[in-house]
């Protein structure tokens, strides 16, 4: 098989501006045309529970987008990562990191509006060929809206709640450059990381080796952000491997990701990239019944003095939750049908 020659990073980028800026237009009922030109009509599009695939651009709006937009009348897409590359498989792909945002006006998979701004963290990965989408894997982190409209059915998350910032260097919309050394220092801690709990000493995973001492774990609604290696160990770490101690990464035909890295910014993507099997209690409130599960988990680093400084994960929490017999949205639904279902005014205040 021949590979064409790389394209540059830019100019993947490039191929994404309209739609970008289409949806970052805080009108979306004109973006949809401009999110159907950016994507091939046969695209295959990996949305997170409970969306599922779909094909096109005209799926990703009918089934996601549009019903978002009409939540959001006044929709704005903010992205404060956009990266771009090509992957060791020979594969182009461009990974976007932000934060939906808009007045929650009316009801969005049965979330109850709230009437005022709010957030959605997004991270978006997309396979570009011949200057369109050809493929994309998106996680939606939609426990935040949940969240916010005090419609979370589930146990309190450890970590903090916050809406995601952009990177500390604000230079996250220009990450360019080459990445080996980032993308080398990253999978040495995924490596070492992996040694623990096999290994019962936490020390086998070399933290200090890897993360800054003051860095930032900006984890999914339902697990939460974290700061300092104390903070990821307690609020992340710890629950998550008390409850799943034999989880593998990338290991098996149906496990993989894909990698892309530049400058100090590394990111990568994968639909799914690990199994585990909850054998204990402790992780998200879920029985330990000793199912086994997959995650798909899109993540973003970005190392500062050659140490990780902060990283953005997002897990598709939905739909774990879904492979243990647990449909939280159903729990959601029960825990507001008392509320009114109505529409909040927009503009809020209009008279």
């Amino acid at each position: 098989m021949t590979i064409d020659a790389a394209i540059a990073p830019a100019d993947l980028k490039r191929s994404l501006v309209p739609f970008r800026a289409a949806l970052a237009s805080g009108q979306p009922a004109a973006a949809r045309d401009a999110v159907i030109a950016a994507v091939a009509p046969d695209a295959v599009l990996h949305l997170c529970h409970p969306f599922g695939h779909v094909t096109g651009g005209a799926g990703f709006w009918d089934a996601a987008l549009g019903p978002l937009a009409d939540a959001m009348p006044d929709l704005e897409r903010r992205d404060m990562i956009v990266m771009a590359g090509r992957t060791p498989e020979g594969a182009d792909w461009v990974g976007c990191m932000g934060n939906y945002m808009g007045t929650f006006a009316g009801p969005f998979l049965g979330i109850p509006p709230t009437g005022h701004l709010a957030h959605m963290r997004y991270h978006e990965f997309y396979r570009i060929e011949d200057d369109r989408i050809a493929e994309a894997q998106i996680i939606w982190d939609i426990p935040e809206l949940m969240m916010q409209a005090g419609a979370w059915p589930m146990v309190p998350q450890l970590g903090a709640f916050l809406c995601t910032p952009a990177p500390m260097s604000g230079d996250g919309l220009a990450v360019s450059g080459d990445g080996a050394a980032a993308l080398a220092h990253v999978q040495a801690m995924l490596t070492d990381l992996c040694r623990h709990p096999a290994d019962p000493d936490p020390a086998v995973m070399r933290l200090d080796r890897y993360w800054h001492p003051a860095c930032l774990w900006y984890g999914p609604a339902g697990i939460g952000t974290a700061r300092g290696i104390a903070g990821f160990r307690n609020w992340h770490q710890i629950p998550f491997l008390r409850a799943m101690p034999d989880r593998r990464l990338d290991s098996g035909a149906d496990l993989g990701s894909h990698w892309v890295a530049a400058g100090d910014y590394v990111c990568e993507t994968g639909w799914p990239n690990m199994r585990l099997t909850l054998s204990h209690d402790g992780w998200l409130g879920i029985a330990p019944a000793g199912r086994e599960i997959t995650l798909r988990s899109l993540d973003f680093w970005r190392l500062e003095g050659g140490l990780i400084r902060e990283n953005w994960v997002l897990v598709d929490l939905l739909d774990a939750h879904r492979q243990t017999g647990v449909d939280v949205l159903a729990r959601m639904r029960e825990m507001t049908k008392a509320r009114v279902p109505v529409r909040a005014p927009f503009p809020v205040g209009e008279r």
